[in-house]
Protein backbone atom coordinates (compact mmCIF):
# COMPACT_ATOMS: atom_id res chain seq x y z
CA UNK A 1 0.00 0.00 0.00
CA UNK A 2 1.28 3.29 -0.82
CA UNK A 3 0.94 6.49 0.71
CA UNK A 4 -0.73 9.92 -0.03
CA UNK A 5 2.30 11.94 -2.23
CA UNK A 6 -0.21 15.43 -2.85
CA UNK A 7 0.76 18.05 -0.85
CA UNK A 8 -2.40 19.61 -0.26
CA UNK A 9 -4.83 16.18 0.56
CA UNK A 10 -2.32 15.78 2.89
CA UNK A 11 -2.31 18.64 4.95
CA UNK A 12 -6.20 18.41 4.88
CA UNK A 13 -6.48 15.30 6.36
CA UNK A 14 -2.85 15.24 8.64
CA UNK A 15 -4.90 14.40 11.70
CA UNK A 16 -2.19 14.82 14.29
CA UNK A 17 -2.39 12.96 17.38
CA UNK A 18 -0.59 13.58 20.38
CA UNK A 19 1.17 10.17 21.72
CA UNK A 20 1.22 9.64 25.54
CA UNK A 21 3.88 10.02 27.78
CA UNK A 22 7.28 12.47 27.32
CA UNK A 23 10.46 10.83 25.05
CA UNK A 24 14.43 12.29 24.91
CA UNK A 25 16.87 11.50 22.46
CA UNK A 26 20.42 9.15 23.76
CA UNK A 27 23.08 8.29 22.43
CA UNK A 28 25.27 5.32 23.15
CA UNK A 29 28.74 3.32 21.09
CA UNK A 30 27.55 2.77 18.05
CA UNK A 31 29.19 -0.97 18.39
CA UNK A 32 26.07 -3.18 19.34
CA UNK A 33 22.48 -1.84 18.92
CA UNK A 34 21.44 -5.06 19.68
CA UNK A 35 22.62 -4.48 23.14
CA UNK A 36 19.78 -1.24 23.69
CA UNK A 37 16.66 -2.91 21.73
CA UNK A 38 15.48 -4.20 24.91
CA UNK A 39 15.13 -0.73 25.61
CA UNK A 40 12.06 -0.53 23.20
CA UNK A 41 13.23 2.65 21.63
CA UNK A 42 10.27 4.54 19.80
CA UNK A 43 13.40 5.10 17.19
CA UNK A 44 16.81 4.63 16.19
CA UNK A 45 19.17 5.81 13.62
CA UNK A 46 23.09 5.08 13.49
CA UNK A 47 25.15 8.08 12.87
CA UNK A 48 29.33 7.78 12.89
CA UNK A 49 29.35 9.33 16.11
CA UNK A 50 27.34 6.82 17.84
CA UNK A 51 24.04 5.31 17.55
CA UNK A 52 20.90 7.74 18.58
CA UNK A 53 17.77 6.41 20.49
CA UNK A 54 14.33 7.79 21.14
CA UNK A 55 13.54 6.58 24.39
CA UNK A 56 10.77 7.32 27.22
CA UNK A 57 12.06 9.30 29.44
CA UNK A 58 11.84 6.57 32.13
CA UNK A 59 13.52 4.07 30.29
CA UNK A 60 16.26 6.32 29.52
CA UNK A 61 16.48 7.40 33.30
CA UNK A 62 16.04 3.88 34.40
CA UNK A 63 19.49 3.15 32.23
CA UNK A 64 21.29 6.08 33.33
CA UNK A 65 21.66 7.77 29.79
CA UNK A 66 22.64 10.68 29.27
CA UNK A 67 19.83 12.86 27.43
CA UNK A 68 18.46 15.41 25.98
CA UNK A 69 15.22 17.37 27.80
CA UNK A 70 12.04 15.91 27.40
CA UNK A 71 9.47 15.60 24.49
CA UNK A 72 6.38 14.88 23.46
CA UNK A 73 5.36 12.73 20.16
CA UNK A 74 2.56 13.75 17.50
CA UNK A 75 1.72 11.39 14.66
CA UNK A 76 0.45 12.72 11.28
CA UNK A 77 -2.18 9.78 11.15
CA UNK A 78 -2.40 10.19 7.39
CA UNK A 79 -0.46 7.71 5.52
CA UNK A 80 2.35 9.84 3.80
CA UNK A 81 4.11 8.90 0.80
CA UNK A 82 8.03 8.93 2.07
CA UNK A 83 7.95 10.25 -1.92
CA UNK A 84 5.62 13.32 -0.94
CA UNK A 85 7.25 16.32 -1.70
CA UNK A 86 6.67 19.64 1.03
CA UNK A 87 5.18 17.94 4.41
CA UNK A 88 8.05 18.24 6.40
CA UNK A 89 8.44 21.97 5.21
CA UNK A 90 4.96 22.93 6.31
CA UNK A 91 4.63 21.11 9.33
CA UNK A 92 8.34 22.88 10.10
CA UNK A 93 7.12 26.08 8.94
CA UNK A 94 4.10 26.74 10.79
CA UNK A 95 5.91 25.27 14.34
CA UNK A 96 8.25 27.53 13.32
CA UNK A 97 6.46 30.88 13.45
CA UNK A 98 4.79 30.05 16.82
CA UNK A 99 8.82 29.34 18.29
CA UNK A 100 8.16 25.69 18.59
CA UNK A 101 11.19 23.38 17.85
CA UNK A 102 10.24 20.52 15.58
CA UNK A 103 12.63 17.06 14.97
CA UNK A 104 10.67 15.29 12.35
CA UNK A 105 11.14 11.76 11.99
CA UNK A 106 9.33 10.02 9.10
CA UNK A 107 8.54 6.09 8.81
CA UNK A 108 6.71 4.04 6.03
CA UNK A 109 3.41 4.97 7.44
CA UNK A 110 3.47 8.10 9.27
CA UNK A 111 5.39 11.46 10.13
CA UNK A 112 6.04 11.87 13.88
CA UNK A 113 7.00 15.47 15.61
CA UNK A 114 9.14 15.59 18.91
CA UNK A 115 8.64 18.58 20.22
CA UNK A 116 9.46 20.38 23.80
CA UNK A 117 7.04 18.91 26.37
CA UNK A 118 6.27 22.05 27.27
CA UNK A 119 4.62 23.17 23.70
CA UNK A 120 2.93 19.69 23.12
CA UNK A 121 -0.24 20.96 23.44
CA UNK A 122 0.55 24.30 21.38
CA UNK A 123 2.27 22.35 18.58
CA UNK A 124 -1.09 19.80 17.96
CA UNK A 125 -3.36 23.50 18.22
CA UNK A 126 -0.82 24.62 15.26
CA UNK A 127 -0.58 22.07 13.47
CA UNK A 128 -4.53 21.36 13.56
CA UNK A 129 -4.75 24.78 12.22
CA UNK A 130 -2.75 24.17 9.51
CA UNK A 131 -4.74 21.06 8.55
CA UNK A 132 -8.13 23.09 8.66
CA UNK A 133 -6.50 25.96 6.54
CA UNK A 134 -5.78 22.96 3.61
CA UNK A 135 -9.16 21.62 3.67
CA UNK A 136 -10.11 20.12 0.46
Amino acid sequence: MSGVLDLATLLATLDPVLIEGEFVYASVPPGRPEDYLHLKPLGLFFEAEGLTLILPVETAAASDLATSAPLRCITMNVHSSLEAVGLTAAIATALTKEGISANVVAAYYHDHVLVPAGDATRAVEVLTSLSKAAGI
